[in-house]
């Protein structure tokens, strides 16, 4: 796994843009001025996150938004075959084990998430919250 990799989760994405997370926009603005760190999250995520802002931003404000992101972001698009890997995983939240396999996939140690219990159980990812973001000092 490579730490200078980090996976960030759709939840991030929705607390910032969505439910305007103050701990969530920190994050993310922290992880935006990283030297050296590369930043991926899934095609799967950036559909959550306007699936979640259509009803409440415009259309124009929803694509700003995503377009910015694509500047930050590598977007990991979901193929069939991790559809098929995280069916083999005995947790129950699926779209958590998508996550998963994709992050996996690439190769990111570091995961950021608000849910750490869906994720304390893959032992080769260190899962962590936005709070504790500042472990990719420079």
């Amino acid at each position: 796994m490579n730490k200078n990799r980090i996976f960030v989760d759709s939840n991030i994405l929705i607390g910032a843009y969505v439910s305007k997370n103050q701990m969530d926009k920190n994050c993310l603005q922290y992880l935006f001025t990283l030297q050296g760190k590369k930043l991926y999250t899934s095609s799967l995520s950036i559909i959550h996150l306007i699936s979640f802002l259509k009803n409440r931003e415009k259309s124009e404000k929803t694509k700003k938004i995503v377009r910015y992101l694509l500047t930050k972001f590598y977007v990991i698009s979901v193929q069939e075959q991790d559809i098929i890997n995280s069916l083999n995983i005995e947790y129950p939240d699926m779209e958590d084990n998508i996550q998963y396999v994709v992050c996996n996939k690439l190769s990111c140690y570091f995961f950021i998430t608000n849910n750490l219990r869906d994720y304390s159980g893959f032992l080769n990812i260190k899962a962590i919250t936005p709070s504790r973001v500042s472990l990719f000092k420079d």
